[in-house]
């Protein structure tokens, strides 16, 4: 048993630093698209660069978020019978969710986005638009993180999931009801 708290520890301890650092992006997505909007009505220039930028920060904002947002329960799901479970019961559901609709769909992103990743490496694919960033690659390689740290997350889910259904009901995820 201690081997899969380690294992839920380490994993969320990752996925909340990742989440934390994610959400300093938020601000500053907002403050370069009020630098593409100030530049290019104040100052009457463009800077397609500038464009992209703001736009790869609510990317990744989005795409390195996912994890986090699995861990805090942040994602849908029908409360209507999930929340009136048991913790054994809502354990049991999470296992089942996760082994058949997450992790399978998973893999199907994880074959899609690493070929997305590697063909965009390896043709050192950039922008499409002239003065656009370089280096497409790095974001399509954000594609291929959201894979890894949510298949990690998922995992972590059907631990703290055994956990609760060998008696250590502290383990059960919390509801979020926002």
């Amino acid at each position: 048993m201690s081997g899969l708290i380690g294992f839920v520890r380490a994993v969320e301890r990752v996925n909340d630093l990742v989440g934390r650092a994610v959400a300093l992006l938020t601000l500053g997505t907002v403050l370069v698209c009020f630098a593409t909007v100030y530049t290019r009505y104040a100052l009457n220039t463009n800077f397609i660069w500038l464009q992209e930028a703001y736009v790869w920060q609510h990317a990744l904002v989005i795409v390195l978020g996912g994890a986090y947002t699995k861990m805090v329960g942040g994602f849908v799901r029908v409360d209507i019978f999930y929340g009136r479970m048991s913790p054994r019961g809502r354990a049991k559901v999470d296992i089942a969710g996760t082994l058949v609709f997450l992790m399978p769909f998973l893999a199907v992103l994880a074959w899609s986005f690493w070929r997305f990743f590697w063909n965009g490496y390896i043709a050192d694919e950039g922008s499409p638009n002239e003065g656009g960033l370089p280096n497409w690659w790095l974001l399509q390689g954000a594609l291929v993180v959201f894979v890894a740290l949510t298949f990690l997350q998922g995992c972590a889910l059907v631990a703290r999931s055994l956990l609760v259904l060998n008696g250590r009901e502290e383990f059960a995820p919390t509801l979020s009801h926002g």
